[in-house]
């Protein structure tokens, strides 16, 4: 009887150690509920540079995102590591906490060419918001084929709308064709380089938002941000000479709370790793959102297992690049010659390079 007793338990232990080793089942992850979603991917973290380390060691395609919120009285952010389809999922259940939402732009990372533009309603009375808008998309459109070959149009750009009784506020975000900048570092370098004429004005000088007029492009860089503090003071009425290359973009100068004189383009937004407000996000203790823009003219190209709202909000996300071997990766490089008022402009795989002069002379193309 013992006997027995020992042969069955030992076959009950070879067993247990054959189904260890190969289970029946792999271990449970979390997952979305369809099939081609990717695993899940959800954490937390109270420094960004803790957030990006961890992406790192991810096998997932994951993404990091900053989110406003209220811990213990004192207004913070915490930065997400998630994946996208993983993060829209969660994201559209509209819980508190994920209702004022930042894109982290990774530095050095292929990106979109994107613009934050806003004014004060009050101090710019007859400012037509719109039609500021147009001449944007008309202007940089027209740099995009000068310096890069890139054709570009209204169709082409993403127009999300967070405006207010006292304040006008765009993001708008270029989705080229098989096209994108090297990262954002060298979009600023492309925006600042094609509005030096504009920035140039003599006479002219702008808040510390700005901080651009009457400087060269290095100290721009160094300068530029959100910091509104100790504005420098301007007349209101802003002497404006036309230009070969900014005719016409008087408008894009307006008027700050203080009487300063400011740029409808926000230059700040072009720095390393920065947050950049979300499609259907919106500032905390605040609750208007961004949203696609009456003027809007984008065209969405339909996706398989991907809604409208969904691609929209892929589609409003700087850093998402689809990467092809036809990709051509733009660059504005600073240089020596930026004191001078120069920057270098290149568009990758293909060996054409534009040198664009400040000064507004067009650029030269060399093979």
């Amino acid at each position: 009887m013992k006997r027995k007793w020992l042969e069955k338990l030992k076959k009950v232990e070879d067993l247990a150690s054959q189904y260890k080793r190969h289970p029946i089942s792999s271990a449970y992850k979390p997952k979305l509920s369809r099939p081609w979603q990717p695993s899940s991917v959800w954490r937390l973290f109270p420094r960004q540079a803790a957030a990006f380390q961890f992406a790192k060691t991810c096998k997932e395609d994951v993404h990091v995102f900053a989110l406003e919120t209220v811990l213990d009285d004192t207004e913070r952010r915490l930065y997400l590591v998630t994946t996208y389809a993983e993060f829209w999922f969660y994201y559209m259940k509209r819980p508190r906490s994920l209702a004022h939402c930042y894109e982290v732009i990774p530095a050095d990372t292929v990106c979109k060419l994107y613009f934050d533009l806003e004014y004060y309603k009050p101090a710019n009375p007859g400012a037509d918001g719109k039609k500021m808008v147009a001449l944007v998309i008309e202007f940089f459109c027209k740099k995009l084929e000068d310096c890069f070959g890139v054709k570009c149009s209204a169709e082409y750009i993403l127009n999300l709308d967070s405006s207010t009784e006292e304040k006008f506020s765009r993001h708008l975000i270029f989705l080229l064709p098989n096209a994108a900048f090297k990262d954002n570092i060298h979009v600023g370098n492309f925006i600042k380089s094609a509005l030096q004429p504009l920035l140039s004005l003599k006479g002219c000088t702008l808040t510390a938002k700005a901080s651009v007029c009457e400087r060269s492009m290095n100290d721009s860089n160094e300068h530029c941000g959100n910091n509104e503090e100790n504005p420098q003071k301007a007349s209101p009425e802003l002497p404006y000479t036309a230009h070969p290359d900014t005719s016409g973009l008087s408008s894009l100068l307006v008027q700050d709370k203080n009487g300063g004189i400011q740029l409808f383009i926000d230059l700040g937004v072009y720095t390393k790793n920065r947050n950049f407000r979300l499609y259907k996000s919106s500032k905390l203790g605040k609750n208007v959102t961004f949203e696609v823009a009456e003027d809007n003219r984008f065209a969405l190209k339909p996706l398989k297992h991907v809604l409208e709202e969904e691609q929209i909000f892929l589609c409003s996300l700087i850093s998402n690049i689809r990467f092809t071997d036809s990709l051509k990766v733009l660059t504005c490089e600073s240089t020596e010659n930026e004191r001078s008022g120069t920057s270098r402009l290149s568009a990758a795989p293909s060996v054409i390079t534009a040198g664009f002069a400040l000064n507004g002379r067009p650029p030269t193309e060399q093979i």
